[in-house]
């Protein structure tokens, strides 16, 4: 895991500070005689904020990178949706698979979870012991190597290498 430098914890309560100080300005209706009790609310929020979430290390150009993997799926994920109701002879062949998850515990895993949502046929049922219970529409597609792409571009994002392959097979049924 990339380790998070001195500056990059200055820069993470900055920008949740920020953040917070917009959102009271907000709040406020830009009032300015509310920030006797804003200032120390966006303090004591900034301090909370840091202290259950800790800061973690983001490689943001890695995020540039997959964003447009991200959209083009999620469109291709509601078209496909779409075009199965509006189709309804389609053929499906529903399934719950089991897919290892390699990714570091924690907001890695959470953020592979919530995207295989929107890839074409897929949803996440469950996270469990560092594997994700998917839904698929159709089990006669190739799911597999986007599952692997998205799991890859995960662990550049925040830094962190893959763990160890399953040992396991990758579709055992639950």
């Amino acid at each position: 895991m990339t380790p998070l430098t001195r500056n990059n914890i200055i820069a993470a309560i900055f920008t949740r500070g920020v953040l917070f100080l917009f959102a009271w300005w907000f709040l406020a209706d830009g009032d300015n005689r509310s920030w006797w009790i804003g200032a120390p609310a966006v303090l004591l929020a900034t301090t909370i904020s840091i202290t259950l979430i800790p800061p973690i290390f983001i490689a943001w150009y890695e995020v540039l990178k997959f964003l447009p993997f991200f959209l083009l799926r999620s469109l291709l994920g509601g078209a496909d949706v779409a075009r199965r109701a509006f189709e309804p002879s389609m053929q499906i062949t529903p399934d719950f698979i089991i897919y290892p998850l390699r990714l570091a515990p924690g907001l890695p895993q959470v953020l592979m979870a919530n995207i295989v949502n929107l890839l074409p046929g897929t949803l996440t049922a469950d996270i469990n012991q560092n594997a994700l219970k998917i839904h698929v529409l159709d089990s006669t597609q190739e799911f597999l190597n986007e599952l692997d792409a998205v799991q890859h571009s995960v662990s550049r994002i925040f830094g962190t290498p893959l763990q160890a392959a399953y040992g396991g097979k990758w579709n055992e049924k639950i």
